[in-house]
């Protein structure tokens, strides 16, 4: 069946389910939140790269162009979390067509990698920190060429034309963000003390960045003319791809990768993973995203009251525990990279198979949960990935109301540490099983392999309504909490209608394996006495890196937007 025919019939299936059940409510007026507008909004986690984007829509652009701008702008401003040489996830809904195509830039592990290149001599893992700063740590970049792809399907505006701001603002200087220079002076971040970083965030007094100074970046301005003059070639190939490898070969642990490599990288596109949820449906890019698992939560939560629980109840918030451990416990066995290993995607999101883990879900939390075996599911060795943030994301509608949910990210804050004509370097190999075998010999699925792109939890959401039209947007960075932040923010809205500022703003619950990390302060009161009571005992924490979500949605005729005050972003719009 062609993918706009699928996803028709979903839709067809969707509305005669609706038909069975009573009309959904009317939603609530919501109040202004961070951004209201009637023609086109951007939600970022940067104000300046919010409003590149805001020029190239106003340009007459789409949503595809905006991204490339906001991208270029983030990489810039946001180092931490964003890099020329990062990977990306996007999911992109074409207001005409009403189809939403999936984008896959994730990184890839070159030709000379091999399961074993992040173990020791003794067959143990290496040291997690001294994996993350080798040469090896880094693969194949992949969010440019993504975006390169995005634009020719979707772009309107040249894409030379794309990077102006970025490059003005790397060569006339920017004013330093608060989280860039609290990573960049924080002595736990050991990415932000090898020689690179130290020569970048030192000022010619000696001492090192703070909040508001004034930063110039003229090699990250050179390389921005480079990828606008050539496109992703300017990345891949040449003078700047040379550099890259040179840079990877540093060490005493360097990495196999090779121009050719460089060259040879190819971003994917397919239609959207999308799933009914309530009267709604939730579009997410396949794995190795993290689309299966946001999906199968959803599929347990449906199966459940969650949405006569709202956020002061604590059975509300037992419900989204418990589906979130029972996807998180499948994720960490079954998911990898689909081109290399089987993915039981169809298995994990079966009805029958959703039924019975559902019921998994008792009145009281017991221990953790074991993975399932979903039809398809081949016999998979448990996982050892760690999993770190360096992440952001971006949600674009533009004037045709085509939208853009994308995120993106260097991996670990920082990155691997290294840097090459002004912008770090990834480390997202260390997204791979560090140990490609479990005791027994049964290979993870997430083990290394030449060519493979490791297993993702980053998760951009796209939702339509009925009519398969777009409703919301959603997307967080945060590593493998990412998934959890995304899940919150969905119940919130489609659940207990909440606009997107007060979803957002929702305290943090990571449920995965044992514990339960979580922003105890933020609750309502009752609520964590009454989850205990229930089995469920919260540790102070906000997950790997901390949410950054972004949301849009439809209301009232309105984009209204969202933003994580977690992080600096914003949400605007006209």
């Amino acid at each position: 069946m062609p993918p706009i025919a699928r996803l028709r019939a979903l839709l067809l299936a969707l509305l005669l389910a609706g038909c069975a059940t009573a009309q959904a409510p009317a939603p609530p007026a919501y109040p202004e939140t961070v951004g209201t507008a009637t023609h086109a909004m951007v939600a970022a986690a940067e104000p300046v790269a919010v409003d590149a984007g805001l020029a190239v829509l106003r340009r007459g652009g789409t949503a595809a162009d905006a991204a490339v701008a906001v991208q270029a702008v983030l990489a810039l401003v946001e180092p931490q979390s964003s890099s020329l040489a990062g990977g990306a996830f996007m999911v992109f809904y074409d207001a005409r067509t009403q189809a939403v195509t999936a984008y896959d830039g994730r990184e890839t592990a070159p030709a000379g990698a091999d399961p074993d290149m992040f173990l020791g001599p003794d067959g143990k893992p290496m040291p997690y920190m001294a994996n993350i700063l080798s040469g090896r740590s880094t693969g194949v970049p992949g969010a440019i060429a993504m975006l390169g792809l995005a634009h020719g399907e979707h772009g309107k505006l040249p894409w030379a034309s794309l990077f102006g701001e970025a490059e003005r603002l790397a060569e006339q200087g920017f004013a330093v963000p608060k989280r860039m220079a609290d990573a960049a002076n924080n002595p736990r971040v050991q990415q932000a003390q090898t020689a690179d970083a130290v020569a970048y965030f030192t000022k010619s007094d000696g001492t090192r960045i703070q909040t508001g100074d004034v930063m110039k970046n003229p090699a990250y301005a050179a390389t921005l003319r480079k990828i606008a003059a050539q496109g992703p070639a300017g990345l891949l190939t040449g003078q700047v791809a040379a550099d890259i490898v040179a840079k990877v070969h540093e060490g005493e642990r360097p990495s196999s990768m090779t121009l050719a490599d460089l060259a040879a990288y190819r971003p994917k596109s397919a239609p959207a993973l999308c799933r009914p949820y309530r009267v709604y449906l939730v579009c997410l890019p396949p794995a190795p995203a993290g689309g299966p698992v946001v999906l199968e939560a959803l599929g347990l939560l449906e199966r459940t009251d969650i949405d006569a629980h709202g956020p002061a109840d604590p059975q509300g918030w037992h419900l989204l525990a418990q589906a979130g451990r029972l996807a998180y416990a499948d994720r960490d066995r079954y998911m990898g990279d689909p081109a290399f290993v089987t993915v039981p995607s169809e298995g994990l999101l079966d009805a029958g198979y959703l039924d019975g883990r559902a019921k998994l879900i008792g009145p009281v939390a017991g221990p953790p949960p074991e993975p399932g075996v979903p039809p398809g599911a081949p016999r998979r060795g448990a996982d050892a990935t760690p999993e770190p943030g360096g992440t952001t994301h971006m949600v674009i509608v533009d004037s045709w109301g085509n939208v853009v949910s994308m995120t993106t990210t260097v991996e670990s804050i920082f990155g691997s540490g290294r840097m090459v004509d002004g912008f770090f370097l990834n480390n997202q190999l260390t997204d791979f099983s560090f140990s490609p075998r479990d005791a027994d010999g049964t290979p993870a699925a997430n083990a290394v392999a030449p060519g493979k792109r490791p297993r993702s939890a980053m998760s951009p959401t796209l939702v339509l309504d009925r009519q398969g039209r777009f409703f919301a947007a959603v997307g967080s960075p945060g590593g493998p909490a990412i998934i959890a932040y995304d899940l919150k923010t969905l119940v919130g809205i489609l659940d207990w209608k909440l606009a997107p500022q007060a979803a957002i703003e929702l305290p943090n619950l990571i449920a995965r394996g044992a514990v339960y990390d979580a922003e105890i302060g933020k609750f309502p009161p009752g609520v964590v006495e009454g989850l205990a009571a229930r089995g469920v005992k919260l540790t102070q924490g906000s997950g790997a890196e901390g949410s950054g979500v972004q949301a849009v949605q439809v209301i009232d005729g309105r984009y209204v937007g969202g933003a994580d005050p977690r992080r600096e972003g914003v949400a605007k719009g006209f």
